[in-house]
This record gives C-alpha cells, sequence and structure tokens, in this order.
C-alpha cells in the first residue's frame, strides 16, 4: 500500500454474531462475510457499548461511552460541537461518501460538516415495513415473503448507489458508509433469500431460565407481546427468515467487494464489518431488542477487519469494545484523534491476534426513572414497547454488564444484580450473583464497573478557555470600573 488506505464500513443493523459463519453458524451460508475474514482478523469477544441503535453508533463514532455525553436514547444524536470518525477523516483529507439517507446517527446539520455525498442515486421503490399476517406475527415483527419485480428497498438502492459511485472513485484516499437497515426487523425476504433454509431445519431458541433470576422486563415482554405461547414452528420461521435476510446482506457484501476491486482498489481498501447490536430471535422467549438488555445475543458483535494488505485469516479472543473502531482506523489512516477518547487501537492485534486487548468489556443502557418524559412513544407495532417502559420505567432501569473472558456482571439500578459463569453458562441462564461462594468474582467485577464509570464519567476538552474573557457589556449605572487593588492581590 503505497499511501493512506481507503475504507469501507459495511454495518448491518442488529445482527447477531452467532449468525454468520465466520462466527460459528454451520447452517448460515455467508461467503463474502467469510471471504473479510480470511482476509484480516475477526474479533470472537467484541461487544458493543449500547443495545439500542442510535447511542451505539454514536458511542463506535465518538469513541464515547454512552454515558460520556449523554448519549442514551433514539433522538440525542451526535451534535456539531461533537467529535465523530467520518468528520476527523473528512478533516484529515478524505473524501467520505454515504450512500442511503439513515438519520439516527447525526443531529442537524452534522452530516453536512462530515460527509461529502449523501443520498442515493438509485432510488428504493418499496419501505421497510407494510402488512402482517394475521395472529402473534405482528409481535413478533414478522412480515414473511415479499413479492414484486425489481424490488429497491432503501438498503438494495444503498448497494446499487455504491456500486455506481464505485465506477468512478476519486484520486485522494476515501472512504465509504454503508449503514444498512437489514437484518433488522421487520423480517422479511424475497425470493430466493425467503426460502433459502428449511424451517424444520432450524434450531429451537434458547429456553427461558428461572424468572426469579432474570430482569423483570423479560416476563413483561412475553406477556405484554402476548408471545408466551408462540409455538417452535413459528420461531423457526422467524429464524429462517432472519437468516434470508443475512445472506441476502452477504450477497451484497459480495457486490461492494466486486465493485472495489473492479475499481482497481482492493489492495489499498481495508473493509469494516460489524453491526450496531444484536436480536433475541426467540432466545429466552423474546424478540427484538430492548435498552436495558444485556445478553450475549444482543451486545457480542461480529467485528471483522479485513483487506488492504492487512494480515489475513486471524481469530482474535481478547476482550474488544466496539469503541476501539475509532482509533484503529485513525492509525491506519495516520491521524491523530482530535479528542480524549477511550478507544483503543486494534492494529497490534491486526498482526497478530494472540496479543492482550482488554481485560474488560462494557456495556450499559436504559434509563431512571426521572427520564420516562423523554422515553420513546413508537408506533405499532412497537407500541406495547412503549407502554412498557412508561407504564413502569423500572422495567428499563439502567444497566451495565461487564465482561471478561469468562465471567459477565450485570448490574442493574432498581433490580437485582446478576452473574453468569460463561465457561459453563454460555447461555447466561444461570444468575450466581445471590450465592456466597462466588462474591469475590462479584466484588472483583463490580469494582471494575465503579473504576470504570469514574474513569469514563465525562471528558476534560483540549481547547483551553481564558478565565477572564472579555465582556463586552455597558457598566451597571454607568459606574466606571474599579481599579484593580494590586497591592493585595492573589491568584490560585
Amino acid at each position: 500500500m503505497t499511501r493512506r488506505p481507503n475504507f469501507v464500513f459495511f454495518i448491518p443493523d442488529q445482527l447477531r454474531a452467532d449468525a454468520v459463519g465466520a462466527f460459528g453458524n454451520d447452517v448460515i451460508n455467508t461467503p463474502h462475510i467469510d471471504a473479510l475474514a480470511a482476509t484480516g482478523t475477526r474479533f470472537t469477544n467484541a461487544f458493543v457499548q449500547h443495545p439500542v441503535c442510535s447511542p451505539s453508533r454514536a458511542s463506535l463514532l465518538t469513541g464515547w461511552y454512552p454515558h460520556t455525553a449523554g448519549h442514551r436514547t433514539l433522538t440525542h444524536l451526535i451534535q456539531p460541537d461533537e467529535p465523530n470518525l467520518l468528520r476527523i477523516l473528512k478533516d484529515s483529507g478524505y473524501h467520505i461518501a454515504w450512500p442511503g439517507m439513515r438519520g439516527d446517527t447525526f443531529a442537524p446539520g452534522v452530516t453536512e460538516l462530515s460527509v461529502h455525498e449523501y443520498g442515493f442515486s438509485v432510488l428504493p421503490n418499496m419501505g421497510h415495513g407494510g402488512d402482517y399476517p394475521e395472529g402473534v406475527w405482528s409481535r413478533l415483527f414478522y412480515r414473511g415473503k415479499v413479492s414484486g419485480d425489481d424490488l429497491i428497498d432503501p438498503d438494495e438502492a444503498l448497494i446499487r448507489t455504491a456500486e455506481q459511485w464505485l465506477e468512478n472513485p476519486p484520486d485522494q484516499p476515501w472512504v465509504l458508509f454503508l449503514p444498512l437497515i437489514a437484518p433488522h426487523c421487520p423480517f422479511q425476504a424475497e425470493e430466493p433469500w425467503f426460502s433459502r433454509h428449511d424451517r424444520a431445519a432450524m434450531a429451537d431458541p434458547i429456553p427461558a431460565g428461572d424468572p426469579a433470576g432474570e430482569p423483570r422486563f423479560m416476563r413483561a415482554i412475553r406477556e405484554s407481546y402476548e408471545i408466551g405461547e408462540v409455538t417452535s414452528a413459528q420461531w423457526r420461521e422467524v429464524v429462517a427468515t432472519y437468516y434470508g435476510m443475512i445472506e441476502r446482506l452477504d450477497s451484497q457484501l459480495g457486490r461492494i467487494t466486486a465493485a472495489v476491486e473492479r475499481a482497481g482498489a482492493a489492495q489499498d481498501t481495508i473493509t469494516l464489518f460489524f453491526a450496531d447490536h444484536g436480536e433475541y430471535l426467540g432466545d429466552y422467549g423474546l424478540i427484538e431488542k430492548w435498552p436495558s438488555a444485556m445478553h450475549d445475543c444482543i451486545t457480542r458483535d461480529p467485528l471483522i477487519i479485513g483487506g488492504g494488505g492487512l494480515p489475513g485469516g486471524g481469530t482474535c479472543s481478547a476482550m474488544v469494545e466496539l469503541i476501539d473502531v475509532l482509533p484503529t482506523v485513525l492509525e491506519l489512516a495516520d491521524t491523530a484523534a482530535p479528542h480524549r477518547h477511550f478507544g483503543r487501537s486494534l492494529l497490534p492485534q491486526l498482526r497478530d491476534p494472540a496479543l492482550p486487548h482488554r481485560e474488560f468489556a462494557f456495556t450499559e443502557g436504559g434509563f431512571t426513572i426521572e427520564e420516562e418524559s423523554q422515553l420513546e412513544r413508537p408506533a405499532f407495532p412497537y407500541d406495547r414497547k412503549g407502554e412498557l417502559q412508561h407504564a413502569d420505567p423500572t422495567l428499563v432501569g439502567r444497566a451495565v454488564a461487564v465482561r471478561d473472558r469468562d465471567w459477565t456482571y450485570v448490574w442493574r439500578l432498581y433490580e437485582q444484580p446478576e452473574l453468569y459463569d460463561r465457561r459453563t453458562d454460555a447461555s447466561e441462564l444461570i444468575n450466581l450473583a445471590g450465592q456466597p461462594e462466588y462474591a469475590d468474582i462479584r466484588q472483583r467485577m463490580h469494582e471494575a464497573m465503579l473504576r470504570w464509570m469514574v474513569e469514563t464519567s465525562d471528558v476534560i476538552p483540549y481547547a483551553v478557555d481564558p478565565r477572564f474573557p472579555q465582556v463586552d457589556l455597558p457598566i451597571p449605572g454607568g459606574m466606571r470600573p474599579p481599579r484593580p487593588d494590586r497591592t493585595n492581590t492573589r491568584r490560585t
């Protein structure tokens, strides 16, 4: 590579790590994602910093945890005076292209500050929703097969726009930022993707554990959504459709990879593949996500960084956070961050995946009771989700998950804590927090959380303000300003 590399960010929404072939799923067919992993490194213990779309994206693009600057909702987005990865790269000389129109990351004006090109050159002819089958299906966010000729949903329009853009990319180093919607619900797919999987061959979801040990939102969702009696066949239908959506996006990644190759840019282009969070997909009798959900299926991320001459075929099992993407990209781009952040570059692990990285990975979410008025009030089919949160905001109380290689500790503001031994309980079903023989482990994880919260509670900006700025206002009453007493002046 003779110049600073180009970057492709390929970002599915709501993609579980265990739904990708490269991360151990032997049912799904994801050859293009797997091929990307072969050109670089997959990170098997990467975790998001928030279980919901916008806060997770804000976190990874700023390198801040959600609590650092209050990016904890769907409606408090990255502000014009805040740093973000795309703007840093743009200011350093990169050309930034953002096909599509996902507006759930930047506050008004920030896209214009951070991106050179934005939107569709190929317009979608359908949305990402519509009618639902009768019965419980709407509460499972399932629509099923989509029919029609030359269907162009927003994701397909994004991919076609990116393919057109890659026919004549700029000479300067560039960034192609591709935030998809799929496999975010509603669960739907056109042929051939809808019928790719035999429903009977799908595995049953993880069953619910002991209600006494689980957070209360889990039972509340099952009851409010009326999904407690969903059959195995219905769950398998949802899973098979979700897998079809993933195979479709895998094909789309292959098209982007081919377009980069046709542009003659493959040797100079690094591709980053990751999601903003996962999906319950029937595990524990749940569907979709929840703002204080901390389970592995929601928080573990299928992070892959490959191409552009990076060492290939690596598997890194160190603890990684999604905020580590920012310093990794900046180091690869030979660009310094203009702000203090909490990410740690993964470039050493890209060269040697066996190197250690972090001891702990942190995820946070939820709200306080006092923030109830700021919670979302979504329309159907998310209406019951919003109703639950407003009726009892303790169901979505603030929570922090602390993970090391073996243990998961979850602290909840309004509920009992949780402790899981992932070596023997990978599904995190048996809550050990109340058992005295695990008190030392619980205390160690709790102290790690406390230290993390104190160290990352805010950042001091690098810009320095004068302590005594000139004030251009009239003097009260026309009085002359007092002369300073230079004989009794002390500075602190």
